[in-house]
């Protein structure tokens, strides 16, 4: 059966009205408020974005008082000096190995990164890596040392307590998710990695990031999976066979079955921090699903649900904390379409569409925004992006069985790292990759990309399509329409 967190959509690496009011009100830490908080994620893979000091003025002029990056450039954190702007740094995944390595390492790190601009910008977390376990270099070994390295360089500076640790996960983590109490994490993550992490989390008080997306497991699995259910409109709800708690939204779904991971190992201690979410306002014709009315829907509604400060079934006391997904359009990701457009506003600071601001709006219609021919024009590209792998809050074992996805290579991924996943896949993932041999049915044609694209789709078929298999660190993603190239036509399971 598919994992609930069929996301995976990695990353790797992701329009409001006037905001001010609502957002003052919604973007209290969960510390100090009851209600849940919303930040946004503010990705930079765009030639054409404002500058860090402008983005700075939209953040505060929408009200958002949280904002989280994915690295710790130095201009976009002297601009969030002194904003009054709560900010999430990340370590990205290629300097884990040197931080688990060495303390001195992220000692000079933290030196360079953290005490050059706090507290006059108020760094409140450290992402250390990101889904690291779908990485494809292997850094999943490194993670807990390397965060475990970074604390024990903020103990240095006494700053332990007032900025936590944390690294987001993909659901592809999970080995079961469905139904939502039997969520359980991939055993061969359990020891190593998952238990080590929780362990790091709950002495330190921190929280674990995941990244949650229910666009992907409704693309994939439309014919099984409610629309209504993933946008948190009003739907029959699935109920749990396990624990009979009633979900009538998928990203409750998802969430609690990431809690119940967590419990099944006793850490129940450890709250989740929804580190990214969002949905696509454009995408290519395969990505059922996407568009402006589901975006505004979904990020509407989802501040709806924030709002009222309800927690999820099973945790029905903590308060949802949630980055969306993301600040702005970015036209430099690789990806099919969907990458480039999941932004609230285009980098013109233009809305992508409207959302309710107060309680009272949000039973209104959430209108798109009419696209400029200039902002509109999103090409296809195939490339890196989140890791695309279904999710649902329902019995997905049908869409299974019928293999009605496949996996194929981000056409638009550099030929080097290209090539590197594709020799991982003929190799150590067992891929069936005899068809692509000179001379064999599939040789033909010769190209980088179809050769990927066929051991990709051996790999992800022979795994049973679980979670996060299509993905070789963004250089794969699902489709939900057969591909074929020339005259070579792909298996859907073994």
């Amino acid at each position: 059966m598919l994992s609930l967190l069929l996301e995976t959509k990695h990353h790797h690496n992701m329009a409001f009205v006037a905001f001010s009011f609502f957002f003052l009100l919604l973007s209290l830490h969960a510390s100090s408020s009851e209600a849940g908080s919303i930040g946004i994620n503010y990705g930079r893979i765009a030639d054409n974005l404002p500058t860090p000091s402008k983005v700075v003025e939209l953040l505060k002029a929408q009200g958002f008082n949280r904002v989280k990056l994915y690295d710790t450039d130095a201009t976009v954190l002297t601009a969030l000096a002194n904003s009054g702007i709560k900010v999430t740094v990340a370590m990205p995944n290629e300097l884990l190995s040197s931080a688990a390595a060495d303390q001195s390492y992220t000692d000079t790190w933290i030196q360079s990164n953290i005490l050059n601009h706090y507290p006059a910008t108020e760094i409140e977390a450290i992402a250390v890596g990101n889904e690291v376990f779908v990485d494809p270099k292997n850094t999943t070994n490194y993670l807990v040392p390397a965060m475990k390295n970074v604390h024990a360089s903020l103990q240095k500076q006494n700053l332990d307590k007032q900025i936590l640790i944390s690294s987001p996960i993909a659901l592809s983590a999970l080995q079961s998710s469905y139904p939502t109490s039997t969520g359980s994490f991939k055993t061969e993550l359990v020891e190593p990695v998952i238990k080590p992490m929780l362990e790091f989390l709950s002495q330190t008080g921190s929280y674990l990031m995941v990244n949650a997306y229910p666009f992907f497991a409704y693309a994939a699995n439309s014919d099984t999976i409610s629309l209504d259910y993933a946008l948190f409109k009003q739907n029959p709800g699935v109920i749990d066979s396990g624990n009979h708690l009633k979900y009538d939204n998928l990203l409750d779904a998802q969430i609690d079955a990431v809690n119940a991971a967590m419990s099944a190992l006793q850490y129940d201690d450890v709250k989740i921090t929804v580190s990214e979410t969002g949905w696509p306002s454009l995408g290519d014709s395969n990505e059922i699903g996407a568009g402006q009315d589901n975006a505004a829907s979904y990020n509407g509604n989802l501040v709806k649900r924030v709002l009222n400060g309800s927690g999820t079934p099973l945790r029905p006391k903590d308060p949802l904390n949630v980055f969306l997904f993301a600040l702005f359009n970015e036209n430099q990701k690789t990806g099919p379409t969907s990458e480039k457009n999941y932004g609230l506003f285009y980098p013109s600071e233009k809305k992508v569409y409207d959302i309710p601001l107060t309680m009272s709006e949000t039973n209104k219609s959430l209108t798109p925004i009419a696209e400029s021919p200039v902002e509109s024009a999103q090409a296809p590209v195939a490339g890196v992006g989140r890791s695309k792998v279904p999710v649902s809050g329902g019995d997905v074992s049908v869409v299974e069985n019928k293999g009605q996805t496949w996996c194929v290579a981000n056409g638009g991924y550099s030929e080097e790292k290209l090539k590197h996943a594709l020799d991982y896949a003929c190799g150590e993932g067992g891929a069936d990759c005899a068809p692509i041999q000179p001379g064999a049915t599939c040789y033909n044609p010769n190209t980088l990309e179809a050769h990927a694209s066929f051991a990709f789709n051996s790999y992800y078929q022979k795994k049973s399509r679980g979670g996060g298999t299509c993905d070789f660190g963004g250089a794969a993603y699902v489709v939900t329409q057969a591909p074929r190239y020339g005259k070579c036509d792909f298996p859907t399971g073994y």
